[in-house]
């Protein structure tokens, strides 16, 4: 088989995530000419993270040393509501409890959980199916930003994608809760 050209991984990176399951053929590029790809990427101020035990890469911006001069964004930064940070925050301490349980590799979620998990969160309504239309447009852009994955066959159920533990570290969860805490100190 012939040795995969550099755009088969360069070219899926800088359009998002690159998952092992979903586009092979990225998965193995990348796998095979990792190297070439980093030297590719770096005058760009690029750096690829590939983690091969969870199956996903991405690309992340390198800070200019001391005496460099600042490098136009190529990755968009996208800010996130308050609500879709939460349920992140509380995807990623699911996951977490999940891998602890050590049962299963898949966490597979419902809309109907995914509400019971921000329920706590929300002022009390006496309109749940708004609650629950909420989450799922907060379950849409959490896909839409590559860390849940709708299942096809089952309507208003996610499978939440282990990329999420590289984005929502624990420094992520310490901020969010500081901001949590300062949140509802302020709605009291």
């Amino acid at each position: 088989m012939a040795e995969p050209a550099l755009a088969d991984a360069c070219v899926p990176l800088l359009k998002g995530i690159v998952y092992a399951d979903t586009d092979p053929a990225a998965w193995r590029a990348l796998l095979l000419i990792g190297a070439q790809v980093r030297d590719h990427l770096a005058p760009l101020g690029l750096d690829v993270t590939v983690d091969e035990a969870e199956g996903y890469a991405f690309i992340v911006p390198v800070e200019p040393g001391p005496d460099e001069p600042e490098r136009p964004r190529l990755i968009q930064r996208r800010r996130l509501s308050f609500r879709v940070s939460l349920l992140l925050a509380l995807l990623r301490r699911r996951l977490m409890e999940f891998d602890a349980q050590g049962d299963e590799t898949r966490l597979i979620i419902t809309r109907d959980e995914a509400v019971d998990l921000v329920r706590t969160y929300h002022p009390a309504r006496s309109n749940e199916a708004r609650l629950a239309d909420e989450v799922e447009t907060d379950l849409r852009k959490a896909a839409e930003l590559g860390f849940v994955r709708p299942l096809r066959e089952q309507p208003h159920t996610y499978e939440v994608r282990r990329i999420i533990k590289a984005y929502i570290d624990g420094q992520w969860l310490g901020d969010f809760d500081e901001r949590l805490r300062h949140f509802l100190a302020g709605a009291q």
